[in-house]
């Protein structure tokens, strides 16, 4: 055996053992540990833009997040969100705020991971075509895929999200969840004698 078919066995056995350890667990539980130290304080903080004061503002839609989510339609009414209809408007606005903080929370918690996250892949696609269109990001900030620089607040960055958000869509939310308890549960309620 040659030295280079040692080493490429080597190599295949000790990435084959790594790969076996760390299968059914590593993929799920990583991605959500980033996505919470990395996004969860992001979007919770940014739906706390869009809510009153206190635990009754919760349920209070801010001007504010007319501003962030429809701009256009708020300058057209003179930044007045009484202004700007209920349907299909406020709806729009009533659903992006509270999904800003719903999906997030599912994530970190391990809930509906799958729907969570293809919630939140919308969400981002969403969230750049309006910072894109409406909020007037420059060249510099949306960036392009394929350019060697790796800064682009909307093309680089939030690539990097929708793959941790794919990944978990791909490999749920690993057994360090709610889905998995929910899932161990049922399993013994299904096997358990009647």
């Amino acid at each position: 055996m040659t030295l280079f078919a040692t080493l490429r066995a080597a190599h295949d056995a000790l990435f084959r053992a790594v790969e076996s350890a760390l299968g059914g667990w590593f993929a799920g539980t990583a991605a959500r540990l980033v996505f919470a130290a990395v996004l969860f304080g992001y979007y919770w903080n940014s739906a706390l833009t869009k809510v009153g004061d206190g635990l009754a503002g919760f349920f209070t839609i801010s001007d504010g997040a007319y501003v962030q989510i429809l701009p256009a339609q708020m300058e057209a009414a003179g930044y007045d969100s009484s202004q700007i209809a209920t349907i299909p408007w406020g709806l729009i606005v009533a659903a992006g705020t509270y999904a800003e903080f719903l999906l997030p929370l599912l994530i970190v918690l391990g809930l509906l991971t799958r729907l969570a996250a293809l919630g939140m892949i919308g969400f981002v696609i969403v969230q750049s075509y309006v910072d894109i269109a409406f909020h007037g990001a420059d060249a510099a900030t949306v960036g392009a895929l394929f350019d060697r620089l790796p800064g682009a607040a909307i093309m680089d960055q939030r690539a990097l999200w929708i793959f941790l958000l794919a990944l978990l869509v791909v490999k749920g939310a690993g057994p360090l969840s709610l889905d998995a308890v929910l899932r161990r549960s049922n399993a013994r309620t299904r096997i358990a004698p009647a």
